[in-house]
């Protein structure tokens, strides 16, 4: 029955409806995927499928041209005349003949050079051409498995929600968009989803959009994981080497020059493959190239492929991209599989009226009930046919999804992954009720055991509680922590309320309170991780902590469209904390470990602040100009605006304390901002600052701390915020102060110019970080590094060599070692 209801799914789809159907194969008989076929003299087309199968939509009986244009094929114009539907036109395309008899060869000059030099002449003028537009677009991604293991790291992999068989292979995602786009220079193409449909989920959105395939090689760059460099950039020659394979003449009467693209070097950004180039008009007739992911710097990615296709608009003179083919393979832990993104642009309108309110920041948005269409609406609208292999897993994933969300599986389901197990005892228990969608976990007190030398060994356990509503935007979450110190003997308990009301401005409130052990500077994430083995193994102890017992609420929301604000209001009792170890495995016999008074670590017994009471209030707003958005169904998704950079701005105050000297007002901003520098790779800064108010004798705790760095390790692969080697609180300031950090990534601009080192594919990285207070001359670091470092496909490691200054005279200079993700 299930294959009976196949074979009718896929018949219909290419039969029923469509009123010219058939298959376009090559002279060796094999199907032809994405042929551009349309209606001469119209605006009307379709593209075949991968089994090169199409459907053209055509309404009136008649005489038609039909005209079949495929890359590396002879196009070809069928005259038929239509007295009935269906009607059934199967063609047979044959290869280009493709020669340089009508090329002259000098000797002197590589002939492919010249073209290639006419057409980026002109390239700025083409780019131009399509100042705007109106168009229909289709886009279907598949993504396809075709090895997986049965276990990663002692964890079951599953059958990936029933998209694998018994092979271990099988279809993981398909979805199809329907779109209208408008566009016009130099604004971002706008995007109204018409139709969407997600394989296995019939309340899904696709995330297949116009923009994420805009590849535009009339730009210098385009971003592929990297920005990758155009064969007809301004500098292309110092990337490409060109080879004149051979010309021939489209239907119209161009010459048409094949050109092969030869990267200089192994890891330039650089495409191999192909591009045609229209003789005279220098124009892109359409382009076949490739890309390794190594040379995106995307290790997972083995290969890229992008295919597209031009069609010429005689009235507006215009070639314009009609498909595209966007295929890529991939590889990594044992996880092997390949995609495609087909692209088909029809109906275009140029140079349309558009009003003033056509465009806003809003560029992507859903027409209502767009992921409610039924069979019938994709039938007679998909202008690219399924092939039996999609049909079937339309078929197979939509009935798999009926049983996999009733009551009975999810409770089997429930009951297998419910059951304790031996590894819960080091990674945590977790219960779920996937019907109530209600998920409830505990850690293991084992995997969040550390040490410092104020509560020696300790543990904390945590337990969470989360309950998601039907329309997954609202959530309620509550959760416990639990620690204990034995060497101060000291239990202590926090807990916390949240509960998010939408996932488009993101209101979100939280309650929490208790008592718990606390960083100075809380922003030194890494520093936790790393004290344990850095007290016990060398005695240094650079983690300094309080106690904190508080009662706090917090509230987020995005305001307008690229305003947010951030606020909490505590209450807090905070008590200075000494050691009570000097526990060390490996005691230095000229070391000792420091007080736990940043301000004295030499002097053990007197404290950096008095016992005290406070009240907080932080109000922080981040406004990010120009930003646009998309909006899908069940939330929005920002895109900051790279061009302008980001504003923090925030008020800190302290009031209501049992000791008047230690209330205070802080006034800080910051600017942020990574600027794309297309092939010279990337350059991000960070610049902030601050002024305090009635703040001279204010607890050490609200002082600012710079993020320094003393262990020579990153974890967290944060450089832009912090320090790599300024020691923790040298710097504090209860004073006016500023700070800047900038970094630029050079992204192979440099190192894949140096022969031999191009072959290790590394990124050099230049930095720059400075400080400056009142009290203290001004501190600088200079740094160069090198990042994608690793093996195979693992390359997140990075190195850096830091000097570092205060006012002329060096103070340290080491190296830095870390995770760049």
């Amino acid at each position: 029955m299930k294959h009976a209801l196949i074979a009718l799914f896929t018949l219909a789809s290419h039969f029923a409806f469509g009123q010219i159907t058939g298959t376009v194969t090559s002279n060796n008989n094999n199907p032809l995927a994405v042929v551009n076929i349309f209606i001469e003299n119209t605006y009307t087309g379709t593209t075949t499928n991968n089994d090169g199968n199409y459907v053209l939509d055509i309404t009136k009986t008649g005489d038609y041209t039909i005209t079949f244009q495929y890359l590396g094929y002879k196009t070809l114009k069928q005259k038929v005349t239509i007295t009935k539907f269906p009607f059934v036109l199967d063609v047979t395309l044959k290869e280009e003949d493709i020669n340089l008899d009508e090329v002259v060869i000098n000797s002197d000059e590589n002939p492919a050079n010249n073209i290639i030099r006419q057409t980026i002449a002109k390239r700025k003028e083409n780019l131009k051409k399509l100042k705007s537009f109106k168009a229909q677009f289709y886009s279907r991604g598949l993504l396809k498995m075709v090895d997986v293991p049965e276990s990663v790291f002692g964890q079951e992999v599953g059958d990936l929600d029933g998209a694998l068989d018994s092979t271990r292979t099988g279809i993981v995602y398909l979805s199809e968009t329907i779109s209208k786009l408008e566009y016009q220079a130099p604004k971002p193409i706008k995007e109204t989803i018409v139709a969407s449909k997600v394989s296995g989920d019939s309340n899904g959105f696709s995330f297949n959009t116009a923009t994420d395939v805009e590849f535009n090689f009339y730009q210098n760059t385009f971003e592929l994981g990297s920005e990758i460099v155009s064969p007809i950039s301004d500098f292309a020659f110092n990337y490409y080497k060109y080879k004149l394979v051979g010309t021939f003449y489209d239907d119209l009467g161009n010459l048409i020059n094949k050109i092969e693209l030869l990267p200089k070097r192994k890891n330039d950004k650089a495409f191999g493959g192909f591009i045609y180039i229209i003789e005279d008009q220098w124009s892109l007739f359409g382009t076949e190239v490739t890309l390794t992911g190594q040379q995106a710097q995307i290790p997972a990615v083995d290969l890229f492929k992008i295919k597209q296709s031009f069609t010429y608009y005689n009235t507006e003179k215009l070639w314009v991209k009609t498909t595209q083919l966007f295929d890529f393979q991939f590889g990594i832990f044992g996880f092997n599989g390949d995609g495609r993104f087909t692209a088909a642009y029809s109906d275009y309108e140029f140079n349309p009226n558009f009003d003033s309110k056509t465009f806003s920041r809003e560029i992507l948005s859903f027409e209502d009930n767009a992921n409610k269409k039924d069979s019938l609406f994709w039938e007679t609208k998909r202008p690219v046919p399924l092939t039996s292999i999609e049909a079937n897993d339309y078929v197979r994933r939509d009935s798999i999804q009926l049983v996999r969300e009733s009551k009975p599986y999810l409770d089997s389901v429930d009951q297998v992954n419910n059951k304790f197990k031996i590894g819960d005892i080091l990674g945590g228990y977790s219960y779920s009720n996937s019907y109530k969608k209600t998920y409830f976990n505990i850690s293991s007190p084992i995997s969040k055991l550390a040490f410092n030398t104020v509560q020696g060994w300790n543990g904390t356990l945590t337990a969470n509680y989360t309950k998601r509503f039907e329309d997954n935007q609202k959530y309620f979450n509550t959760s416990s922590s639990i620690n204990y110190g034995h060497s101060d003997d000291r239990l202590r308990a926090t807990g916390q309320i949240n509960y998010r009301f939408n996932r488009k401005n993101r209101a979100f409130i939280s309650l929490s309170g208790g008592s718990k052990v606390e960083q100075f500077n809380p922003n030194l994430s890494s520093l936790a991780l790393l004290n344990t083995s850095y007290s016990l193994y060398t005695e240094k102890n650079y983690l300094k902590i309080y106690d904190r017992s508080f009662a706090q609420l917090n509230y987020n929301q995005e305001l307008l469209n690229g305003l947010y604000l951030y606020s909490d209001l505590s209450y807090n009792n905070r008590k200075p904390l000494n050691n009570t170890t000097d526990q060390a495995w490996y005691p230095k016999s000229d070391r000792d470990y420091t007080s736990n008074n940043p301000l004295d670590p030499t002097t053990a017994g007197i404290n950096a602040f008095d016992p005290h009471n406070i009240m907080k209030l932080n109000v922080n707003t981040r406004i990010n100009f120009g930003q646009n958005y998309m909006s899908y169904p069940f939330g929005k998704y920002n895109i900051p605006n790279s061009k302008i950079p980001t504003l923090y701005l925030g008020y800190e105050k302290g009031f209501g304390s049992n000791n008047a000297n230690y209330n205070f007002d802080q006034y800080k901003a910051m600017l942020y901002q990574n600027i794309n520098l297309g092939n010279k790779g990337d350059l991000t800064y960070l610049a902030k600052g601050g002024v305090f108010n009635n703040a001279d004798n204010i607890a050490f705790i609200d002082y600012h701390h710079f993020s320094g760095n003393q262990t020579n390790v990153v974890m967290d692969g944060n450089y832009i915020n912090n320090f790599k080697i300024l020691p923790y609180y040298a710097l504090s300031t209860n004073k006016a102060y500023a700070e800047i950090h900038a970094e630029h990534n050079f992204k192979g601009y440099i190192l894949n110019k140096i022969p031999l080192i191009n072959k290790l594919n590394f990124n050099l990285v230049a930095g720059f970080n400075a400080a400056a207070t009142k009290k203290n001359k001004p501190y600088t670091e200079y740094s160069l590094g090198l990042s994608n470092l690793g093996w195979g496909k693992m390359r997140f490691l990075r190195v850096d060599y830091v000097r570092a200054y205060q006012g002329s005279g060096l103070v340290n200079d080491t190296f830095l070692f870390g995770f760049s993700f």
